[in-house]
């Protein structure tokens, strides 16, 4: 089955029209729309919107009527539009191109704002509540929840999973300031979840989660107290031997693995067997950095059987490095997709855009997706175009 996709918001669909949308991504040689089912938060330019060019979507909703007898404690926030309007309902009835939903599970500020209790917490006790996690019952019952509704309730081809894990500490919050630099090692040690939920979880598989938490919590304290700056490399090698270290860092950064692909595990046994899975690993630069999130590439492909990867990098070279990397990583398992942004920052010149394309088709990704329409200029979106005929003279 084909998959020829643009990503897109029910906002941007809702105010062309479905019908003229799906006339324009038929025009480029698309056969799906990939459409945000829940999403969060954002402040976007829209170069080709009708009724105003900065866009602020509603927090942490979903997009579809939901269901709310499939979920557990933690219910999904209906978006302002469904009082109106079904747009995920229109795509799907109206038939013309494949509808794959696309679902940020566990990036939720007002879910976590609710829950602080299944939100991730760090070595001192603060909640992220942006962050879901994925070891907390609860948010586990929530993704699981929003999977099956909307594949049971809308005839959808598809689910793009996204945010299944625990987001990195400098992702995802509103102003995020500190007067403090930024380093590997500080992200990282600050971005490590000690949540009731993970503590017990990881000790219950042998890793001593409390004395690694206090660890944590004493280093980062006494870095903070200094006067110290680690330069980026330096950092890099401190938290590279951090974790291999006697601390059990290690161990615990595989645990977190496990309950990702545990979860995804659990989706995809949850919904329709004709139903395709596909998981976005990440969006960390290169895509080998997402096992910090929890993503085991390989374990996560053979359990959902896709893996729909963000190629979002500034020059064509580098997205055939990490196509290398990815399948390097997947050792043949599961399906590989593609996600390309095909305008600045990442492939701003068409002829390097189109570059990419090739090296990832060459590479055996034939099923890709291009983010985001409503972010595109028309120039841009008219390249696509040009991707297409490269895909079809491949086949």
């Amino acid at each position: 089955m084909s998959y020829r996709a643009i990503y897109t918001y029910a906002w941007d669909l809702a105010e062309e029209g479905v019908g003229k949308a799906a006339d324009q991504f038929l025009k480029l040689g698309l056969d799906t729309v990939t459409i945000a089912g829940s999403y969060h938060a954002g402040k976007f330019l829209r170069p080709h919107g009708r009724s105003g060019k900065v866009y602020f979507p509603e927090d942490g909703t979903v997009y579809f009527r939901a269901d709310h007898a499939r979920y557990g404690a933690i219910k999904p926030i209906a978006n302002a539009m469904l009082k109106e309007r079904d747009v995920l309902r229109e795509l799907v009835d109206a038939g013309r191109m494949a509808v794959n939903v696309w679902l940020v599970l566990l990036h939720n500020t007002p879910l976590g704002s609710a829950h602080p209790e299944a939100a991730v917490t760090n070595a001192f006790g603060d909640k992220y509540i942006y962050n879901l996690c994925p070891s907390a019952p609860a948010s586990r019952a929530y993704a699981l929840g929003l999977a099956k509704d909307v594949t049971e309730s809308y005839g959808v081809s598809g689910i793009s999973v996204e945010a299944a894990g625990f987001l990195p500490y400098a992702h995802g919050y509103h102003h995020e300031f500190a007067l403090n630099a930024s380093n590997r090692w500080l992200d990282g040690m600050l971005g490590l979840c000690f949540c009731d939920h993970c503590v017990k979880g990881a000790e219950k598989a042998g890793i001593d989660a409390a004395r690694l938490k206090a660890q944590v919590a004493r280093d980062v304290s006494d870095y903070l107290a200094s006067d110290v700056d680690f330069p980026a490399d330096m950092a890099e090698a401190f938290w590279h031997a951090d974790m291999f270290g006697d601390n059990g860092l290690v161990e615990f950064l595989h645990w977190r693995m496990s309950v990702v692909t545990s979860l995804i595990t659990e989706i995809r046994a949850s919904v329709r067997k004709d139903v395709k899975v596909a998981i976005i690993p990440s969006v960390a630069r290169p895509t080998g950095g997402t096992w910090y999130e929890g993503s085991d590439l390989k374990a996560q492909a053979e359990a959902a059987g896709i893996i729909e990867a963000c190629f979002y990098e500034p020059g064509a070279a580098r997205v055939k490095a990490d196509l290398f990397d990815v399948q390097r990583r997947l050792r043949g398992k599961g399906r590989l997709r593609g996600i390309l942004r095909p305008a600045y920052p990442d492939l701003a010149e068409e002829a390097e855009f189109l570059a990419a394309v090739e090296a990832l088709v060459a590479g055996g990704v034939t099923e890709l997706a291009f983010y985001n329409w409503g972010h595109l200029r028309q120039a841009n979106m008219e390249r696509i175009a040009k991707a297409m005929r490269i895909l079809d003279q491949r086949a």
